[in-house]
């Protein structure tokens, strides 16, 4: 297959196995280029086009998941305020994205990290759509050894990690169920489900290499 995308909750090693992984199969691996991209065809900053993103550390995943958090409010669907960002809407950037995941599995193929790439690639046949979870009390754990301060240090995830890890998987599923409908965590939507908390990076790379060549 040419094509992996590779959807990771926070915690489960999902930056570290994607450029792996694009390294065992000779493949590029598409992660930063994607807003880089999308800034230049809409012809905003770099910082407007990451407010946006889904793989951002702060932007308009996190605008969502706090109105998902009001009463009476439905993820799939919803009807939200967006704060102004930008002259462009927010849907603009998300169709330029998509088009890039696109035209990357069109041309030279790749490992795509996020953004909805199993969704937006469903139909492709040439794609291995990948999932990286586990549970929660481990994801922190894996989150605090790779986080300076106190909370690597001593082993104990501090209340920041805590924190950390639950905006980053609130905002990412709210940004694929807001724009695409879909669950993030649904094992339908994928090939392969690895729990990154219990096997070392190293095997997941194995699998999703193997599954891949396999294909």
């Amino acid at each position: 297959m040419r094509v992996v995308t590779i959807s990771a909750t926070y915690g489960a090693r999902g930056a570290s196995v994607g450029p792996a992984v694009a390294e065992r199969l000779g493949l590029p691996f598409v992660d930063r280029a994607i807003p880089e991209t999308v800034a230049g065809e809409i012809g905003c900053t770099l910082e407007e086009a990451l407010a946006h993103d889904g793989r951002a550390e702060s932007g308009i995943g996190r605008i969502l998941a706090g109105a998902a958090r009001l009463p009476n409010v439905a993820m799939g669907g919803m009807d939200v305020y967006l704060p102004d960002r930008a002259i462009v809407p927010p849907e603009e950037f998300v169709e330029h994205t998509a088009g890039i995941i696109r035209r990357t599995a069109e041309r030279d193929g790749g490992v795509l990290l996020g953004r909805a790439a199993a969704v937006v690639l469903k139909d492709r046949p040439d794609a291995l759509h990948v999932r990286l979870d586990g549970p929660r009390e481990r994801r922190l754990a894996i989150a605090a050894a790779e986080t300076s301060g106190a909370g690597a240090r001593t082993g104990a995830p501090g209340r920041g990690v805590e924190r950390m890890l639950d905006d980053n998987d609130r905002a990412r599923t709210a940004y694929v169920k807001h724009f695409y409908g879909a669950d993030p965590a649904d094992p339908r939507l994928y090939h392969l489900v690895i729990d990154t908390t219990r096997l070392p990076a190293s095997a997941a790379v194995d699998l999703i290499a193997t599954a891949a060549r396999a294909a």
